[in-house]
């Protein structure tokens, strides 16, 4: 398998799931700056879109879509428990988390990284995002991850995404169950090995 990534990206998500599931892959860098690959071709070649992540799997197939990804990457190895059983309560659980954190989360990061945002604007978006993180603090009352005590999937994209907020201004520092969880991913070894890999060791 390939991981189309970039660094810093929401691709570190499916990076660390890779890492937490002890799959074999090779990561491929795809700058969402230059849109080149390595060997200097053009990723828009292969993702039309331009952007990450996208799992090639070892016959061709492309998937793309921070969700999808880590859901397949989870259902490859089961026995790794990151992601609940299709079909059950605890799973759409995990879907309903993936969808809070695309949707919520990193929808609401994207103005931000616009330069011709002017900053009034931004601070909406801050704002909002502020709200939102205030209530996932809520949730996380009492919990090792977001699902209870097991790590999972959308584990890793909360992680993925929260990392932004100090590069944007977004000051998250009172909200304790927040900072907890997010020091608690970060302390894994498939994390840290990820963010070495994206030389992001220290960022």
């Amino acid at each position: 398998m390939k991981l189309y990534f970039s660094p810093n990206a929401c691709s570190l998500a499916p990076h660390i799931a890779l890492r937490e599931a002890g799959l074999a892959f090779e990561p491929v860098l795809a700058s969402t700056k230059t849109h080149q690959l390595p060997d200097g071709s053009d990723y828009y070649a292969i993702n039309p879109l331009g952007y990450v992540p996208m799992l090639e799997l070892d016959d061709g197939v492309r998937l793309r879509e921070v969700s999808v990804v880590l859901q397949y990457i989870a259902d490859l190895v089961p026995t790794r428990n990151l992601a609940p059983a299709n079909g059950t309560l605890p799973r759409y659980r995990l879907q309903e988390w993936l969808s809070f954190i695309a949707t919520e989360l990193h929808k609401n990061f994207g103005p931000l990284f616009a330069s011709a945002m002017p900053e009034e604007g931004k601070a909406i978006y801050r704002d909002r995002l502020a709200k939102r993180y205030g209530w996932l603090d809520g949730q996380l009352a009492g919990k090792q991850y977001l699902a209870g005590d097991q790590f999972s999937v959308a584990d890793c994209y909360l992680f993925a995404i929260t990392r932004w907020a100090k590069f944007m201004n977004l000051d998250l520092s009172a909200l304790s169950n927040l900072q907890a969880h997010h020091q608690r991913v970060a302390e894994r070894p498939a994390v840290q090995e990820a963010l070495r890999v994206e030389e992001l060791a220290g960022k």
